[in-house]
């Protein structure tokens, strides 16, 4: 237990932390990312860390999701894909990480010829590895690329039933939002068919669209938390219904700066949220690829919004109760939890 006089920064450091919200191309740390570009020179993504970084530059999300698929044709065997499991299994184990829901874009391996169950195998091995070695207890989100429509659509419902891996909790929808309307009924029925197979429906919403994409994912594809939905407090009828309904919604304040979806830390929405009585937790999304990490997202709450630990301990709390893990799990984190 941490004394009163213990600064804010070691209380972060001690507190036990979930993570609902990061993706397994987006974890990839930069030496990693150079080993990926050097094996691979033809991807097109620098081979030195100056211009890497560089590289990590957004202008805005079109321009990241450009950078980030970039990326993901670097993975092109299934043990880039553990190294990357394995990588992001360290880094969040040295920020008292207990256990994280890890987004996979299956159909982005699949594009570049990797077979479903050699995929699987990777993530099945990396996830035993994973808790053995650095004691993070491992699951997977698989979600579809909007970008790719329909075929992602039906390429990752085919993976995820027929192919899952064992720790597979929970089925999701990224990429850019503005492109969902023309692919809406592939991506209504590959929600309703995962759901019917007992996957949690887990789709991204409302961070650079509207209130009506957060709609769309509750009335359409019955999600279940919510990936970011910032835009949500444009609707004050949203506001309502997710306040009765305490749906979850995973924001990730550095990572919505870093796309351009709002201006600053200072202007970012979650302390408005929070006061709206809103069901928040705290992730990183894509942490180096934003050059932060959960530990420094739970900071930057307290050191620009000002939470006290009452509040960064209510927001570790909601994680752990929003996420897949079973009541014993759940129980044994909240009780570190509250130990501090």
């Amino acid at each position: 237990m941490l004394t009163g006089n213990a600064s804010i920064e070691a209380f972060i450091d001690a507190l036990p932390k979930v993570e609902l919200h990061v993706h397994l191309v987006g974890s990839a740390s930069v030496p990693t990312v150079l080993e990926l570009a050097r094996r691979h020179p033809d991807g097109g993504v620098p081979v030195n860390e100056h211009e890497l970084r560089a590289f990590y530059t957004f202008r805005d999300f079109a321009h990241f999701a450009e950078v980030y698929l970039a990326v993901a044709d670097l993975v092109r065997t299934p043990e880039d894909v553990a190294t990357l499991v394995l990588g992001t299994a360290r880094d969040l184990a040295a920020q008292n990480v207990r256990y994280v829901e890890l987004t996979v874009t299956p159909y982005s391996h699949q594009r570049l010829g990797m077979p479903m169950p050699a995929i699987t195998e990777a993530l099945d091995r990396a996830a035993r590895e994973a808790r053995e070695l650095h004691g993070v207890r491992m699951a997977y989100i698989f979600d579809i690329p909007a970008e790719f429509g329909t075929e992602a659509a039906r390429g990752t419902l085919d993976h995820a039933l027929s192919h899952p891996p064992r720790a597979l909790v929970g089925f999701g929808l990224g990429g850019a939002e503005q492109v969902r309307p023309r692919y809406r009924d592939a991506f209504r029925d590959a929600f309703r068919a995962a759901r019917a197979a007992g996957l949690r429906s887990l789709p991204h919403a409302g961070e650079m669209t509207g209130p009506e994409t957060i709609w769309e994912a509750i009335e359409e594809f019955g999600a279940e938390r919510i990936g970011h939905g910032t835009s949500c407090l444009d609707d004050p009828r949203l506001v309502a219904h997710l306040r009765e309904t305490q749906i979850p919604l995973e924001v990730c304040p550095t990572s919505n700066v870093c796309t351009g979806q709002v201006p600053s830390l200072e202007a970012h929405p979650l302390p408005r949220m929070l006061e709206e009585g809103l069901f928040v937790t705290l992730n990183s999304d894509d942490p180096p690829m934003f050059d932060t990490t959960l530990t420094g997202e739970y900071r930057a709450a307290a050191d620009v919004f000002g939470l006290d630990r009452a509040a960064l301990a209510g927001l570790a709390r909601n994680a752990v109760t929003a996420s897949s893990l079973d009541a014993a799990a759940r129980a044994e984190i909240i009780a570190e939890i509250d130990a501090l």
